[in-house]
């Protein structure tokens, strides 16, 4: 890398050499080098953006012209955003995406705050801007579907199948993060009949709703799938239960239906639904 590239430069370079887009992370965690690598573009920006901040706060306090001198420095700069009250959860995201720049864990770098699930905002409380009266249609359209914005303004009535096997509807070939595809079972027959109603081609949603808080449609979801498959506590055998930690510790998750609701979000840990997509269930007794 020449000497004269400035530092972001430089740090932009590290990270463009980690992309494996179109590559499986699953394959490569199994192959134990998932954490040498960027799987998708949305990680690959969100850790651009965090690492070239860092770049530009060490080269303007200390005068690091490369990412190797910047190293000494990640202490400094993680313990900046904790005594600016930056959340847990933004400390967290940083000192991923530092770790990745350098090829190590975050274990490596100070401890930062600890992480609870009772303080995320995200989602957990309604917009007073939007009006899920007045959007009535869309809103239960995403309780029915639990997909994610982008996903919405892609969807066209060729993307749903009908199961012969199963006699339920599905939207088949969702792209999702990453690129990966999917098939999300379809829960409301009116969500059926708009898109059968959408002439070929064309998109179901002409417009998605700025404000209208997706992610919390997408958690309604989640949890209507898992309950449509979880078994009662007392019938789940061992092997298949999940514990929960934490605030939720004493609550237990069958894992199959975990695995389903999982999959018809697009997410591949069920550990991800558990910590952020069925709060507030009630759990099967």
């Amino acid at each position: 890398m020449p000497k004269n590239e400035s530092i972001v430069r430089q740090v932009q370079e590290v990270l463009k050499s980690k992309l494996r887009i179109g590559e499986q992370r699953h394959t490569a965690k199994q192959e134990g080098v998932a954490s040498d690598g960027i799987y998708s573009w949305s990680t690959y920006q969100n850790y651009i953006a965090k690492c070239c901040a860092f770049a530009k706060w060490v080269r303007e306090n200390h005068g690091s012209k490369t990412p190797e001198e910047a190293r000494a420095y990640v202490d400094a700069y993680l313990q900046h955003h904790i005594d600016k009250g930056y959340s847990p959860y933004t400390q967290k995201h940083i000192a991923c995406a530092l770790a990745k720049l350098y090829g190590c864990s975050t274990k490596d770098f100070i401890p930062t705050q600890v992480r609870h699930r009772a303080n995320i905002t995200r989602s957990r409380k309604g917009k007073a801007i939007f009006s899920e009266s007045k959007n009535r249609e869309f809103v239960d359209f995403c309780k029915a579907t639990g997909l994610r914005r982008h996903e919405l303004k892609l969807l066209k009535p060729e993307n749903l199948r009908f199961d012969e096997t199963s006699g339920k509807y599905f939207l088949s070939g969702i792209k999702g993060k990453g690129g990966r595809l999917r098939d999300c079972p379809v829960l409301s027959q009116k969500v059926v009949a708009k898109i059968i109603n959408t002439p070929a081609g064309e998109n179901v949603w002409s417009k998605i709703p700025s404000r209208a808080d997706i992610h919390s449609y997408r958690a309604d979801y989640c949890k209507s799938i898992y309950q449509l498959h979880a078994r009662p506590v007392a019938e789940i055998p061992e092997r298949d239960r999940y514990y929960c930690r934490g605030e939720l510790r004493g609550v237990i998750y069958d894992k199959n239906a975990m695995r389903i609701a999982s999959q018809a979000l697009g997410h591949n840990r069920i550990s991800v639904i558990a910590g952020h997509y069925l709060y507030n269930k009630e759990v099967p007794q």
